[in-house]
């Protein structure tokens, strides 16, 4: 079975989904599944579609209803992926005894990380604070600077945050607002102080800015040339952006 470029990044970046065809295949239903697995009723079918859409043929096939909520087994092309994932582990297993140091594999699984967010701070929890449906998590990254992004409190609960989780918090680039220095940013944003390292001129649209935090982290900014000219900003000029809490995304380790 040719295994397609998606299912195969999900097996390793979404190890516990894949983990849930063993239990299938040793439980032979959905409920004792989910049971064995920490996870509910719901998230096991949801894990079983996702997996299935992603092969492209049916990995589990199951039977709705009867006593336990229905049987469920691995279809051979199932049980092939399986047999793969007990490898992969394996290998894993030889890899992380390879390893000189822990940081390293921390440093080689951000930069597998691949997004379309210019901006990935590498930060970790320190407070979360609910608000009805939602939720607001704080985060300190290096150098002591804090920011604050709001998600709901199921992407809470589905990415396991708590205080201490590392994440990584990610800003596209036109979402970053560049203002004066001295400006009072508009109250319940996050703002960022910094200095410009360059700013790089389009024949046509907004120009990029990159700047640096006091914790050595470049943020990459789109602002429009005639803004940046009025506010006099240039290559050295200390500025700050400001931007919405509810406009950072957030990832963590799988």
């Amino acid at each position: 079975m040719h295994l397609p470029t998606l299912l195969a990044q999900h097996m390793v970046r979404r190890p516990q989904r894949i983990a849930l065809l063993q239990h299938i295949a040793e439980q032979g239903s959905i409920t004792a599944a989910a049971k064995s697995a920490g996870i509910s009723y719901k998230a096991a079918w949801d894990a079983i579609d996702e997996l299935n859409n992603l092969a492209q043929t049916a990995l589990v096939q199951r039977s709705v209803g009867g006593k336990g909520g229905g049987g469920a087994r691995l279809s051979d092309a199932g049980e092939r992926v399986l047999r793969l994932y007990q490898r992969l582990q394996i290998l894993q297993s030889q890899v992380l005894d390879a390893a000189e140091d822990a940081e390293d594999l921390d440093l080689l699984g951000r930069l597998m990380l691949r997004t379309s967010a210019r901006n990935q701070l590498r930060g970790s929890v320190i407070a979360i604070a609910s608000h009805g449906h939602n939720d607001m998590i704080e985060l300190e990254l290096s150098g002591g600077l804090t920011l604050h992004a709001q998600i709901t409190r199921d992407s809470t609960l589905r990415l396991e945050l708590a205080v201490g989780s590392p994440v990584v918090a990610l800003i596209k680039a036109g979402w970053l607002q560049v203002i004066d220095a001295s400006q009072t940013p508009t109250p319940e944003h996050n703002h960022l102080q910094g200095q410009i390292e360059q700013i790089l001129h389009a024949e046509d649209g907004p120009s990029e800015v990159r700047f640096s935090l006091s914790g050595g982290q470049v943020l990459c900014a789109l602002s429009e040339p005639q803004h940046l000219e009025i506010l006099g900003l240039k290559a050295g000029s200390a500025t700050q952006v400001q931007f919405s809490p509810s406009l950072v995304l957030l990832g963590t380790p799988v």
